[in-house]
């Protein structure tokens, strides 16, 4: 009996993957694996960058609507309808005091200073700046008795004084005590340690320590706009100056003091450069940015991403020239 003879088809069908077979199955797996994580890695920083911008944009939002809303509340002293013509308003601002103040940089004694003309310019750092305004439980976050609060919601003091107010009785202006309430916030940025985001911070006339507002505020500038300094009753500005060019008495010749040229300041307008929480930017060309004084930082410290966000601020209670 004649062996069979082996089928060729058989032989080829039972045959093992070669060498190079095997190489070049193993070299366009890990093509498309390096191509897979390339499109995650690329998807991912973008994710990354917008999540860090959309953050950024809240604390600029969050930031710029509590400065706007405080500067337009420098000076607020409203003309009480009860009080006579030679005490229209409750008491607020003596000669020396004023409505707004800035420095070019941080107020040395911001912290310290007993009020507004205590305070010491230090020009250096981001700049500062504080307001006065008469305090209600309209114009404040009202405390748990219904009281007025300053920027941190600590209530203010009760203050008194001696008004000449209308008595239905007599029919006539009479000296009458009344009580009012006096907010002074002062702004800045700053840092309580080494490791903490910069953040803007306040330091209310309520009493409490300093705190944070927002974090992740790099830097403040601020430039005032002031009326002519031989203005009566326009409302126009002339220019916008900073501080320092405030106290100046070149800048507004006729005016004999610095409260005087301080209560000029019809606006204001207000950079602050903001920092992502977490670096996001792929590389630190990407993460070049435009300070809020127009120059370019090409070599930011890191590859977190910075955005300058600028407003003008109109002070409503602005005293008349």
């Amino acid at each position: 009996m004649k062996p069979l003879a082996p089928n060729p088809s058989f032989r080829r069908a039972s045959r093992g993957v070669s060498l190079i077979e095997l190489l070049v199955s193993i070299a366009i797996g890990l093509i498309l694996m390096v191509a897979i994580l390339s499109s995650y890695v690329g998807s991912s920083q973008a994710t990354r960058a917008a999540e860090a911008q959309g953050r950024m944009h809240e604390d600029a939002q969050a930031a710029l609507s509590l400065l706007s809303q405080q500067l337009r509340m420098a000076g607020y002293n409203p003309r009480q309808p009860s009080f006579g013509t030679t005490t229209p308003r409750n008491p607020v601002f003596a000669a020396t005091d004023y409505a707004i103040r800035g420095c070019d940089g941080t107020f040395s004694n911001i912290t310290s200073a007993a009020n507004i003309p205590a305070l010491t310019c230090a020009g250096a750092g981001a700049d500062s700046f504080a307001v006065r305004y008469e305090a209600d439980a309209a114009n404040t976050v009202r405390s748990g008795t219904g009281l007025p609060t300053d920027c941190l919601g600590q209530t203010l003091t009760t203050q008194t004084a001696t008004v000449s107010a209308w008595n239905a009785g007599t029919s006539s202006l009479q000296p009458t005590s009344t009580t009012f309430w006096i907010a002074e916030n002062r702004f800045y940025v700053g840092t309580a340690t080494a490791v903490v985001n910069p953040s803007l911070y306040c330091k209310g006339s309520g009493g409490a320590n300093a705190q944070p507002l927002v974090e992740n505020i790099e830097d403040m500038q601020v430039v005032y706009g002031t009326a002519p300094h031989n203005a009566t009753s326009t409302l126009s500005v002339a220019g916008y100056i900073t501080a320092a060019e405030m106290t100046t008495a070149g800048s507004l010749p006729s005016l004999p003091d610095d409260p005087t040229r301080w209560s000029r300041v019809a606006t204001a307008r207000i950079c602050i450069l903001v920092r992502s929480e977490q670096p996001a930017a792929p590389d630190a060309a990407s993460a070049q940015y435009i300070r809020c004084d127009g120059t370019v930082d090409t070599s930011p410290p890191d590859l977190r991403l910075r955005r300058a966000y600028t407003t003008t601020v109109v002070l409503r209670n602005r005293l008349t020239p």
